[in-house]
């Protein structure tokens, strides 16, 4: 269409040169080109007016799209709340599909529980309980993220999670990552005592903790409409059953973690214990890691502990500053008290 406007224009002009060369213009001609101009103006007000029209949707497309953008970066955003971070990125870069599909690999397993914590809330107010359970879950879902760990689901207080899947830095490490995470959830909770006592509790919460590595199948289940992201198999049974076996306060780890970790995680053999549908099973109970350090201070029938690893040079200054003057604040109590 522009072709032909500008084709129609350029004839004008050269008829109208024409005539003013020839200096014999007549009425007929200047008619003629006044009949030529009016139409050529009238099909380009058509054009502008349908450019602007044009212009105008296209601007109202980009608004809504705009839009639809915000609304699906919401929904992504809010999505992402209940997946774990390796399968929400896996899913929306393409690389997993919603289908029912599974598939073999060696999973570490861990599965935690808080000691006797139903007892403990039976007397406490609903909203105590939910803001004290989503303190502990965000506390210990933060040090699972930190470590690379797949968050399976929450059972209540209880947490199942793994590593192997969707990403994995290899079996032994991913066994060493699971462990050194359980020694650092223990110590978050020993931190978290002043937090208890906000919501009225006097005992200190104990977690128990169950791990153990070997194959698992590992995938979405379930039926078209609703799947679960999740593994299942031998090695998360025995996971859950230690953590049940566990005491108080204490890892236990399969041998088969145990040789995986062996050289940088102390643990000492346990007498056979008897799992539930399992039998007589040998594990471990986790002193400490060799490769991480940290401290930890009894300050009456409170721990408190500190994962050296996670101090910035700056932070350990102010720690040692901290500690000295509390030293001396100690001793100068006890003079006084002599």
């Amino acid at each position: 269409m522009e072709t032909d406007i500008f084709s129609q224009e350029a004839k004008v002009l050269e008829d109208f040169k024409r005539i003013k060369a020839d200096g014999t213009s007549s009425q007929s001609d200047f008619d003629t080109l006044v009949d030529q101009y009016g139409k050529l103006l009238r099909t380009t007000k058509k054009i502008i007016k349908l450019s602007d029209k044009n212009e105008q949707r296209l601007n109202q497309l980009k608004t809504e799209a705009q839009e639809t953008n915000e609304q699906l970066e919401g929904m992504s955003a809010q999505l992402s709340k209940f997946l774990s971070p390796q399968l929400y990125n896996s899913i929306f870069s393409g690389s997993r599909h919603g289908t029912r599909v599974s598939r073999r690999k060696k999973l570490t397993v861990f599965f935690s529980d808080l000691c006797g914590f139903t007892n403990y809330v039976e007397s406490m107010e609903s909203e105590d309980v939910t803001a004290l359970l989503n303190l502990y879950l965000e506390t210990m879902t933060n040090i699972a993220l930190d470590h690379g760990a797949t968050i399976d689901k929450y059972i209540g207080d209880g947490i199942m999670l793994f590593f192997g899947d969707p990403e994995t830095r290899g079996v032994k490490e991913d066994a060493t990552q699971c462990v050194n995470m359980a020694i650092e959830m223990l110590q978050a909770l020993d931190n978290l005592s002043d937090e208890w006592a906000k919501y009225g509790l006097r005992d200190h919460l104990q977690m128990r903790i169950g791990i153990d590595t070997g194959f698992a199948t590992v995938g979405n289940f379930g039926c078209e409409s609703r799947l679960d992201y999740t593994a299942i198999g031998a090695a998360v049974n025995r996971a859950s059953r230690l953590e049940t076996a566990a005491d108080n306060g204490s890892i236990y780890i399969s041998e088969d973690t145990y040789n995986l970790v062996k050289d940088s995680i102390e643990a000492v053999a346990l007498p056979p214990i008897h799992l539930k549908g399992i039998g007589e099973f040998q594990a471990r109970k986790v002193i400490e890691s060799k490769s991480t350090k940290s401290i930890s201070m009894a300050l009456g029938d409170r721990n408190v502990s500190f994962v050296l690893d996670n101090l910035t040079a700056v932070e350990l200054e102010s720690a040692k500053q901290s500690l000295e003057k509390a030293l001396i604040d100690i001793d100068d109590f006890q003079d006084r008290s002599a």
